[in-house]
């Protein structure tokens, strides 16, 4: 068990891994990139107190992790447009690996492993060309890179497999960039998001594209149920006052499901949806906004907001067997479960935007 009061980060010997499994770690359930009260960035493992059971230096702002299928090992990704990412042995705190796009590419912030965990794809972006590629990334071979294929679209940000299959599900956000211009969005006017449906290859097995009039929704972030149902958060690129719709569903080869909100909670989004997460059983989905400082609890089968919760800059989610567990930049850590909103930690710790389940 890694020690509460954190561990060294150190280096092990190329194409060294654990083998030990997530059950072998006992309370560590959750991964979350953070700022520490001296300014430094982290990435932390969370137990089910609220309480960080350990932490490992970032050289600059992280965003999401990857966790792979069951060796106690993960990925840490920089925020875009970050070009680092790391592999971190989560038994002995040991960072296994670096990985750095090639030239002309940077991450996007995310990535899943394959069904088999020999294989990382990660979401990147060809800022010459102006297209989305996914990066293949070899575990075997010490995380060797070995090819990329087209994302489907422009802007991939989230990527997850669809459980029990080898199909991976692309959130791409339509939004064009470039490192030249920082974080600047380069063609708002003509973006065209989609969720791409891809086979390990690389080959386009489907793609959803949004009605028309939602052609400024970036799609962002994604969840996927074990059926396969996915999940997508999307973030209105206009006028959040003139904001469409901002949470949806979809199955391959149906049209996408999109949320029924009531005026009052679909104002209470302020545009933003900025993470998205099944419950347990899959009947619900939590998404949030740190814009608005609300978490949504949708009823997936009514496709309406169940029930919501105020809380300041929250946006990191978790699935607990009660509820949800929450996060904020203001270092809170809170259950969500029912209707009650309960407190369990505060840390002089700034939160970022995403919490990943173990």
């Amino acid at each position: 068990m890694v020690s509460r009061r954190g561990f060294i980060a150190g280096a092990l010997a190329a194409g060294t891994v654990p083998t030990m499994t997530w059950a072998g770690l006992g309370d560590v359930l959750f991964l979350s990139a953070a700022q520490d009260s001296g300014g430094a960035y982290r990435l932390f493992g969370l137990g089910a107190a609220g309480d960080p059971a350990f932490s490992v230096p970032l050289p600059a702002r992280g965003h999401a992790a990857a966790a792979h299928p069951t060796a106690a090992e993960a990925v840490g990704f920089a925020r875009r447009p970050g070009n680092f990412a790391f592999v971190l042995d989560c038994t002995s705190g040991a960072v296994l690996h670096r990985l750095e796009t090639p030239e002309g590419r940077h991450f996007y912030g995310h990535g899943a492993f394959s069904i088999d965990g020999n294989m990382l794809f990660t979401t990147e972006n060809d800022y010459e060309a102006g297209q989305g590629v996914i990066g293949v990334w070899d575990r075997g071979a010490g995380y060797r890179r070995v090819g990329e294929f087209a994302s489907g679209g422009v802007g991939p940000h989230q990527v997850c497999r669809v459980p029990g299959r080898e199909t991976l599900v692309v959130a791409n956000g339509g939004i064009e960039t470039h490192p030249d211009s920082g974080r600047a969005k380069l063609n708002i006017p003509m973006m065209q998001p989609n969720l791409a449906y891809l086979s390990p290859g690389g080959e386009v097995l489907e793609r959803m594209s949004l009605p028309g009039g939602m052609h400024m929704n970036s799609i962002r972030h994604i969840a996927v149920r074990g059926d396969g149902l996915v999940a997508f958060g999307m973030q209105w690129q206009g006028d959040r006052l003139q904001a469409p719709v901002l949470f949806g569903v979809h199955r391959q080869g149906a049209a996408p499901r999109l949320l029924d909100p009531t005026d009052e909670d679909h104002r209470a989004l302020h545009g933003y949806v900025g993470s998205v997460t099944f419950s347990k059983d899959g009947r619900e989905v939590a998404i949030s906004s740190p814009r608005g400082g609300v978490v949504q609890v949708i009823d997936v089968a009514a496709m309406g907001v169940d029930r919501s919760v105020a809380m300041p800059d929250v946006c990191g989610i978790g699935a607990s067997d009660a509820g949800f567990v929450l996060t904020s930049g203001d270092g809170h850590v809170a259950r969500y479960e029912g209707d009650a909103l309960r407190s369990v930690a505060q840390h002089d710790i700034r939160w970022d935007n995403h919490m990943v389940g173990l």
